[in-house]
């Protein structure tokens, strides 16, 4: 069953078309990479499936619901209640903890619950730097801050952008792992990247180029937990 799909999607800015004619259908419980080089349209396109702008034509469909006509409170409201957004650049809170930088989440979407923050911290495994500020934890720690605030407001759909672009190779490894299990979890994820190794977890991966799908590959063996 698709969870997102997008009919006929184009972006103009002027004359410039960042995304033409795109046709795609995201699975329930999927885990999908989204590639491309600079310019290809991999922002746009995630900008418009995290409900952060509108289509200049074509329609995207998230659970059933037509988002591409929603008013900009409406798609404030659907990215708060559907969509788990995980950012390359952290965007934390700088003078809150961990635990409240992931209770921020919840004041916006319901009522900050501080045991069930701190669950989400301990299913990232930060359990033990709940009271830190952001300054006082690693880029791979503060990414996992990220994925916890993306979690806990169990969203339909977890949207991630670059989500290694900033760590090293071991905190990337351990960010791919809370994915992995996630996805094992039966979580819908789309990750945007630049990292053929990344987007190799992937069950597929959508390359992007000059705003059109150039292919879509499979590997269906990949993002299992074993």
């Amino acid at each position: 069953m698709a969870i997102l799909e997008l009919k006929g999607i184009s972006k103009i800015y002027g004359n410039l078309a960042a995304l033409q004619s795109i046709d795609l259908q995201v699975q329930k419980g999927e885990w999908l990479a989204i590639m491309g080089p600079s310019g290809s349209g991999k922002t746009t396109m995630m900008n418009i499936i995290g409900c952060m702008d509108r289509p200049t034509n074509g329609s995207v469909f998230l659970d059933g619901w037509d988002i591409s006509k929603a008013t900009a409170k409406g798609l404030t409201r659907i990215r708060r209640d559907k969509i788990g957004l995980i950012f390359q650049q952290f965007h934390l809170v700088q003078y809150l903890s961990a635990l409240e930088n992931v209770m921020v989440a919840q004041y916006y979407h319901s009522i900050p619950d501080e045991a069930e923050a701190m669950t989400a911290l301990e299913r990232v495994g930060l359990a033990d730097r709940a009271k830190h500020l952001p300054r006082q934890l690693s880029g791979g720690e503060q990414q996992r801050v990220c994925i916890a605030r993306a979690l806990i407001n169990y969203p339909e759909l977890i949207l991630a952008d670059e989500p290694t672009g900033n760590l090293d190779e071991a905190n990337e490894h351990t960010v791919i792992d809370i994915f992995k299990q996630l996805h094992h979890d039966g979580s819908t994820i789309i990750v945007v990247t630049h990292d053929p190794e990344v987007a190799e977890d992937a069950e597929r991966t959508v390359v992007l180029e000059h705003g059109h799908i150039a292919r879509i590959t499979e590997n269906r063996m990949k993002g299992v937990m074993v």
